[in-house]
């Protein structure tokens, strides 16, 4: 390989690089309809086009445990839709609400209980318009119980691996057990969880200083037992083995195919819940992550990155959080991935980047494809949620769980 030809492949790939990150940062490319999934490919062919990586080297690149760690729960998640459950179970928490503090603990409760253990962008897809609903039968301003839900989803997300899609990264490329993350990250996801529901209260004193006029009655939702007791068991035999140590990706997508084998639900149902666009965005990612490793990461660059002292904990939670804010939680931690590798203690620095990447989504409105999610659904249901509504409860938010799960995992 001449000099030359180096010099074009380190300004293509920086270029591509930079683009690709900017792009997926925005969510579009002005002027195209393109959305983050056609730009993380775009970026991948653009590395495969410029000689970086072969298509083969591209192929390799891509995590395959991830890819079905994701799909396997999005499968379960999608099975538990269709048949009801998360509808059944939210309306029986919500409906035993006496009070508008109440109401406000029990969609955090449950919407943080199951981020913790499912995909928290789904979980956000299933409370949105359950919260509204109940919201409007009780005639009470629906902006703070959907900020709860979405901060909620992030803040339980934190808990286990496959909480969020950028903790599934960290379950793969770090190796630690699934219950000893658990054990580390869940009171911080606990301790995140209250602060929410203070922070939201502290923020809407007048909504939830008045008292229900009525209590909510709603219709009885469609379920279907038999598929939730099926959903619920094949479930809870999947979180069963991630903490008895078998590999997350390979419990979850054996799961996942479980619960398509029914004679009462359509698959198309639970396909219809397979987010393509995320799983495609992922093995772009991927691959540019990969092609940028190859090229950029020469000695230098890795001893200049030891001048910033990730190994400390405070710096790094920093760090993450700032670049998670960025450009998106996911590329975040890929972008981090050759890094923590190299660090004294890899794995306390990759629970630092789990909690910072995720709980940093609570700082803005469009911190976290979660936040995203909840205020395009409200949007479409007629309720608006501000940039600086999300602002003013997410800054102090972020600020407070950030310190204390750093403090946390620093000791």
């Amino acid at each position: 390989m001449t000099i030359e030809s180096l010099d074009w492949q380190v300004i293509a790939t920086v270029a591509t690089f930079v683009a690709t990150y900017a792009g997926v940062a925005l969510g579009r490319i002005p002027g195209f309809r393109i959305d983050r999934a056609g730009i993380a490919l775009l970026g991948a062919s653009a590395m495969i086009a410029a000689g970086v990586l072969s298509l083969e080297d591209a192929f390799n690149a891509i995590d395959l445990d991830t890819i079905a760690l994701l799909l396997g729960m999005m499968i379960i998640v999608g099975q538990l839709r269709v048949s009801g459950f998360f509808e059944l179970a939210s309306r029986f928490a919500i409906q035993r609400a006496r009070g508008p503090v109440v109401l406000l603990a029990a969609i955090v409760i449950v919407t943080g209980f199951f981020s913790a253990f499912l995909v928290n962008d789904a979980i956000c897809l299933v409370m949105t318009p359950l919260v509204i609903e109940v919201a409007r039968v009780l005639r009470r301003n629906p902006v703070p119980y959907l900020l709860a839900a979405a901060m909620a989803s992030n803040a339980g997300s934190v808990a286990t691996f496959t909480g969020n899609p950028q903790n599934m990264i960290i379950g793969i490329a770090s190796h630690i057990p699934y219950a000893d993350f658990a054990a580390r990250l869940a009171p911080v996801a606990a301790a995140a969880l209250a602060l929410i529901l203070c922070l939201v209260g502290l923020f809407h004193p007048t909504e939830f200083s008045t008292p229900f006029a009525t209590v909510p009655k709603q219709a009885r939702p469609r379920q279907h037992i038999r598929q939730i007791r099926k959903g619920l068991l094949v479930s809870a035999c999947v979180v069963v083995a991630f903490f008895l140590g078998v590999p997350i990706a390979k419990a979850a997508i054996i799961g996942g195919s479980i619960l398509l084998v029914s004679r009462a639900v359509n698959p198309r149902k639970i396909y219809a819940g397979i987010d393509g666009r995320l799983l495609l965005m992922f093995a772009g990612l991927f691959i540019v992550v990969a092609a940028a490793e190859k090229i950029l990461l020469s000695q230098q660059v890795m001893a200049a990155t030891q001048q910033l002292h990730l190994e400390n904990a405070w710096i790094l939670s920093a760090a993450t959080a700032l670049l998670s804010n960025l450009v998106s939680n996911v590329p975040a931690v890929l972008a981090l991935k050759p890094f923590i590798a190299d660090l004294a203690d890899s794995h306390r620095a990759w629970l630092i980047v789990a909690m910072s990447s995720t709980l940093a989504g609570n700082l803005t409105l469009i911190g976290s494809v979660a936040n995203l999610i909840v205020a395009e659904r409200a949007k479409a249901a007629g309720v608006k949620i501000s940039f600086l509504d999300h602002l003013k409860v997410g800054l102090p938010l972020t600020a407070l769980s950030l310190a204390f799960g750093t403090w946390w995992l620093a000791r």
